[in-house]
């Protein structure tokens, strides 16, 4: 395949909710460009992009994927993207390489909350945008209704290029508004005709106001319109462009891509109304950091500048290795090139480079700039990384992604397969930079933590496919700690005698609670010698260690100051050990008769909602014993609430929303702060601890 002067490319992501039409309509993008040669259906898992068995079997894109095809001499590179919340982070990752997205909407469901996210995630980019309204052939199919959905949720006016020719089993085809021709799908191709006579006048109405919107963007444009001189279809065709590019309005096309009506009119969409390479470097300069002296650099997206590539997505294969898909910026890559890993220092050798379209490899001599490639086995390159040029080193920012909101603890099915589990998911934690995989040192658990409960699923089902490891999955333990809420004193005293040497060790400790987050605190305060001052720091390593232990459930104690104040010692059989050990029973007894309580992780929580099931949303957050801060209304008919959760109600919580809200919520949590557990819940788990307790010295 031949390189592409960057004025004829164009680089776009296709973003939607779930169930949207994304794989879809790309298949119909691929198949009207000849690109592919027969038209797959999600239905039966054929299509081109979604080729992962998770993706078959959920009949969703769970991983986004990469292709190309050709229309009117211009390279289409076309990312498709997830659009189930639990993998949106992937979709954010793929805008950061694009120049413009294509945005569904269906014809049925309007804007939905994912819709609102991945709107967002454009703009974080500045990228232009122009809107598909698909599913026209579905009973219940609105037009208007969908386009009205879109001003509203996006305060931004919506100017349909094209109306729909009827709708469900009705839809014909569409007018064409800039053409003012109707276009009807005949043995497979759209064909050109006359607009049928009762939609003149709504034709007319819809054209006059795409007129107004190009004519406001130009005064001698809006002189002539004025005037009342017809606009010719050239300045129209630039004033769409002008529109779009500058986000004045959203240019709006609508078709079905399950039938396949409509598609050739959208890739012409794409083209006229979304930015090339070098369109884009002006409204978004490509800006990065030379390492050596950390000054900002600026480049131009042409071949004959240094290289400069971003790589945008890692896939981890067990057999080709690891596949690094990246955008070129400036400059080419080279097969069998060495190139700067700029990111972390490193040569890279580079062997074949290849265009993707899913699935298959096509190999090509070089990737230019604008372009999108994979290469294969890079040793040191990860998600992120940017290669450039050595004499020539560039670092564009990274793409941060959102923290993981839900964990589970996991365990090898067969014992002794902790390793095997252990290499799998580090080699998928590369390709996937929202999971996160841990052993907690305190509760001994391994845990994965990841963007909601089908996202930590698929990643265990490719663990198994591709690692060929089993892991039982659970609720992980909630990190209690414990604290006392008065002071307290106590003596611990610890006489051995059996012969020979004995073990003597003798203090006093007083506890004192500290405020929240206040941590441990611990005085010397002995005087005349009483504890040799040799012996007193292992009074002390006997406290931490048994504040890490845990005194009433086996959960690590905080917020308190602990005094040494008295003691003593025995000339022959003191000892470090035996010092140690009194100040861990000095500890045990205070404690004990210091009210100990346990606190419990809150967390902060943000939901978004539907104005529909807010009152059924703060129910549910009221009935876990959260304490809503406050409600803020959001654009397109949603709301968002903050409130404060203990942990232990939310490690589900995304199942109970998705629930309540039928899939159209999205919340995030973090870490708030630590506050007492009420007492009878207190109960239970101190009951909990003591019956594990009982079982395992049972077992040894």
């Amino acid at each position: 395949m031949k390189n592409v002067d960057g004025e004829r490319i164009r680089n776009i992501a296709v973003v939607a909710h779930s169930g949207a039409g994304k794989t879809s309509l790309i298949e119909a993008m691929l198949f009207n460009t000849g690109a592919i040669d027969r038209l797959g259906s999600v239905e039966d898992g054929t299509t081109t992009m979604d080729s992962e068995p998770e993706e078959i079997a959920r009949k969703i894109t769970i991983t986004s994927s990469v292709a190309h095809c050709t229309w009117n001499n211009h390279r289409i590179n076309l990312i498709d993207t997830p659009g189930f919340i639990n993998f949106l982070e992937d979709t954010r990752g793929c805008l950061r390489a694009v120049d413009g997205a294509i945005v569904i909407v269906s014809a049925l469901s309007g804007v939905k909350a994912e819709t609102h996210k991945v709107w967002k995630f454009a703009s974080e980019f500045e990228l232009p945008r122009i809107v598909f309204v698909n599913k026209m052939d579905k009973e219940m199919a609105n037009f208007s209704r969908a386009v009205g959905d879109l001003e509203k949720a996006f305060e931004t006016d919506a100017i349909p290029l094209q109306i729909p020719v009827g709708s469900g089993d009705q839809f014909k085809g569409i007018i064409d508004l800039i053409k003012m021709k109707a276009f009807f799908l005949q043995k497979g191709k759209m064909e050109e005709s006359d607009i049928p006579p009762d939609m003149l006048a709504e034709a007319d109405e819809y054209r006059k106001k795409l007129v107004e919107k190009i004519a406001e963007s130009d005064d001698a444009l809006l002189e002539k319109y004025l005037e009342g001189e017809a606009l010719t279809e050239t300045e129209i065709l630039m004033g769409v462009k002008e529109g779009s590019i500058t986000k004045r309005f959203i240019p709006v096309t609508c078709g079905s891509a399950t039938m396949n009506v409509a598609i050739p009119h959208l890739l012409d969409g794409v083209v006229l109304a979304l930015p090339s390479p070098l369109e884009m470097a002006k409204i978004v300069p490509i800006k990065g950091k030379n390492p050596k002296d950390n000054q900002e650099v600026i480049r131009k997206p042409l071949a004959t500048e240094p290289l400069a590539a971003y790589v945008f997505k890692t896939i981890a294969d067990p057999f080709a290795g690891r596949l690094s898909i990246f955008r070129v910026y400036s400059g080419v890559l080279k097969a069998d090139s060495t190139v700067l890993n700029s990111t972390n220092g490193v040569k890279e050798r580079v062997g074949q480079v290849f265009y993707l379209l899913g699935k298959k490899q096509i190999p090509a001599q070089t990737i230019s700039a604008g372009e999108i490639g994979v290469v294969a086995k890079l040793k040191e390159t990860y998600t992120g990384d940017t290669l450039s040029d050595e004499a020539n080193p560039l670092i564009f920012p990274k793409v941060r992604f959102s923290d993981p909101i839900i964990s589970y603890a996991i365990a090898p099915k067969s014992k002794g397969d902790e390793e095997k589990v252990s290499t799998g998911l580090h080699r998928i934690l590369e390709e996937d930079p929202t999971l996160r995989f841990q052993r907690d040192e305190e509760t001994k658990e391994m845990l994965l933590s990841g963007m909601g409960q089908v996202h930590l699923e698929v990643t265990l089902e490719r663990l198994k496919r591709k690692f060929g490891v089993e892991v039982i999955m659970k609720t992980p333990k909630v990190p209690y700690r414990e604290t006392i809420k008065v002071s307290a004193r106590a003596q611990g005293k610890y006489k051995k005698q059996s012969g020979g040497r004995g073990q003597y060790g003798d203090c006093y400790l007083e506890v004192e609670p500290l405020p929240r987050g206040g941590g441990y605190e611990f005085v010397d305060k002995i005087v005349g010698g009483v504890i040799p001052q040799q012996y007193r720091p292992a009074v002390e390593k006997g406290v931490v260690e048994t504040m890490k232990e845990g005194i009433i459930a086996g959960y690590p104690l905080v917020d308190l100051k602990v005094t040494l104040y008295d003691g003593s010692y025995h000339t022959v059989d003191s000892s470090e050990m035996a010092f140690k050990i009194a100040g861990s029973m000095a500890l045990r007894k205070a404690v004990q008769d210091a009210k100990p309580v346990l606190l419990e992780p809150i967390m902060k929580v943000e939901v978004i909602t539907p104005d529909d099931t807010l009152g059924a949303v703060i129910g549910d957050l009221n009935s876990k014993r959260g304490k809503v801060q406050g409600v803020e209304p959001q654009a397109g008919g949603n709301q968002k609430i903050n409130a404060l959760v203990p942990m232990s109600e939310m490690l589900t919580y995304a199942n109970q929303l998705t629930s309540l809200t039928s899939g159209r919520g999205l919340y995030s949590m973090e870490f708030s702060h630590y506050e007492e557990l009420p007492a009878h819940l207190a109960q239970k788990i101190i009951a909990e601890r003591e019956a594990q307790k009982k079982e395992k010295a049972e077992e040894k």
